[in-house]
């Protein structure tokens, strides 16, 4: 099974990674196929809204002068999506907002490409907000039929500076209790992934 996280901070090494490839460790002691994939800071927009993805049906985009379908061939792919962000104002990054709403959309245009996935948001946060990036991320996994999975508290980790979430315990000891929900769960699913149940139909 494949998993990727996508670092929605600009900050490279910074506390979302931190978080992220905590989430990992137990996937890949597993036998996971893991990539982390960064997006904060790169050239990812936000959506247009120009429906053509209704009309292409090819899992893709279809704007293409930016980086965004190399990040949606990857989700597609994977049978988890773990998404990281700091909080920005009580909210998610630019770059994270942006795969949002693109990689939806794209999905429901297509028939409902993350049903039955498993998607997974991770947080960052100095001191207050984080719940709110948290829920704009489930946002787009409950809308595309995703499975979201709990662990022993909201998926955040406090630092501001980097390094500093690594001395936030509870966050880490969360975070590494997530990776291993989420092993147990694909396991659990996997055979019945096939008959998930649309809600959608097929458009």
């Amino acid at each position: 099974m494949y998993a990727v996280a996508i670092n929605g901070s600009p900050r490279k090494n910074g506390n979302t990674q931190t978080l992220l490839e905590k989430v990992l460790t137990p996937l890949q002691e597993a036998g996971w196929e893991t990539e982390l994939v960064q997006v904060g800071g790169r050239n990812v927009r936000g959506c247009i809204a120009c429906y053509k993805c209704f009309e292409n049906k090819d899992q893709r985009c279809a704007v293409n002068n930016d980086e965004f379908n190399d990040v949606q061939e990857k989700i597609v792919r994977a049978d988890a999506i773990i998404m990281g962000s700091p909080t920005y104002f009580a909210d998610v990054s630019a770059e994270c907002k942006a795969v949002l709403d693109r990689c939806g959309l794209v999905s429901i245009a297509n028939g409902g490409l993350l049903r039955g996935k498993i998607g997974a948001g991770v947080v960052a946060v100095r001191r207050g907000g984080a719940t709110h990036v948290l829920d704009s991320i489930n946002h787009m996994y409950l809308m595309s039929e995703m499975i979201v999975p709990g662990s022993t508290y909201w998926n955040m980790g406090y630092g501001m500076n980097k390094g500093e979430v690594a001395g936030d315990e509870e966050g880490m000891h969360n975070m590494e209790h997530l990776g291993k929900v989420i092993d147990w769960l694909a396991k659990a699913t996997a055979p019945h992934r096939d008959s998930y149940p649309i809600g959608r139909g097929e458009v």
